[in-house]
C-alpha cells in the first residue's frame, strides 16, 4: 500500500486510501498513460468533462457566495474566471482536435455519472461551508495532479507522439497545474489543521464519497467503449 505523510490533507487521503488508489490508479488512467485507451472512451470522457466544467464553474461561483473575507472571495472569483475565460476555451479547442464540435458539446445530455458527482459537490457546498465545498472538489484538482505525477513515474507510460493522450498528460504535469494543485493542498492543510475529530469525520466522508464518484467518472468512459 502507498504511504502518505501526515499533513492534514493527507490525513483525509490516508483514511480513504482504498478509494483514493482506486481512483488515482484506475484502469482508465493506466490505459491513458500507456496510450492504449480506446479512442471512443476518451471522446466520451471529453464530452462529459465539458459538462463537468460547467458545473465546476458553478461550484466556484458558490465558493464566492460562501466566502467570508476578501481573500476567500478573490480566490473563488479567480478560479471561476479561470474556468469561464480560459479553461472552457481550451477544452473546446482540444475537443475539436478529437473531432468533437462546439455545437455537439452544446447539445450533450449529461451522463448519470456526471450528474452524480457534480450535484454531490454542489450539494456539499450548499449544505456546508467553504471547507466542505473545497473538500468535495479536492479529488478533482489535487487528484488530477497526483494522477499525472503517478503516471509520470510508471514504467508503462508512453510519452511523446507515440501516445495520443500526450497532450492530456502534459496538461496535468505542467508547472502551472501542479502549482494550482499545491496551492489548494496548502489551503486545505491550513483549514483542516484546527478541526475537531467530529468535524474531520464528516469531512472524511465527503472526501471518500467525492473520490468514489470521480472513479465512477473514469469507469464511465470505459463502459461507453465497451470496457
Amino acid at each position: 500500500m502507498t504511504r502518505f505523510d501526515d499533513t492534514p490533507f493527507n490525513t483525509l487521503v490516508t483514511r480513504c486510501e482504498p478509494q483514493w488508489l482506486a481512483y488515482c490508479q484506475h484502469d482508465f488512467v493506466r490505459q491513458l498513460g500507456a496510450g492504449t485507451l480506446p479512442h471512443e472512451a476518451f471522446r466520451h470522457y471529453l464530452r462529459q468533462d465539458y459538462l463537468f466544467l460547467v458545473h465546476f464553474a458553478r461550484a466556484w461561483g458558490l465558493a464566492v457566495y460562501k466566502s467570508r473575507d476578501m481573500a476567500e472571495l478573490r480566490q473563488g472569483l479567480d478560479s471561476l474566471k479561470a474556468i469561464v475565460d480560459i479553461e472552457m476555451d481550451l477544452h473546446i479547442a482540444y475537443c475539436a482536435e478529437w473531432g468533437i464540435t462546439e455545437e455537439e458539446l452544446g447539445l450533450l445530455l449529461e451522463a448519470r455519472e456526471t450528474m452524480a458527482y457534480t450535484r454531490y459537490v454542489l450539494d456539499a457546498g450548499n449544505r456546508g461551508d467553504l471547507l466542505d465545498l473545497h473538500v468535495a472538489l479536492a479529488p478533482c484538482l489535487i487528484g488530477y495532479a497526483d494522477i499525472a505525477n503517478w503516471l509520470a513515474a510508471q514504467p508503462f507510460i508512453v510519452r511523446g507522439e507515440a501516445n495520443p493522450y500526450e497532450a492530456w498528460i502534459a496538461m496535468y504535469t505542467s508547472p502551472e497545474f501542479q502549482a494550482a494543485a499545491e496551492a489548494e493542498r496548502q489551503w486545505l492543510n491550513r483549514r483542516l489543521a484546527d478541526q475537531t475529530p467530529g468535524r474531520l469525520a464528516v469531512l472524511t466522508e465527503t472526501f471518500r464519497d467525492a473520490t468514489r464518484l470521480e472513479a465512477d467518472f473514469w469507469q464511465m468512459g470505459l463502459t461507453a467503449a465497451g470496457g
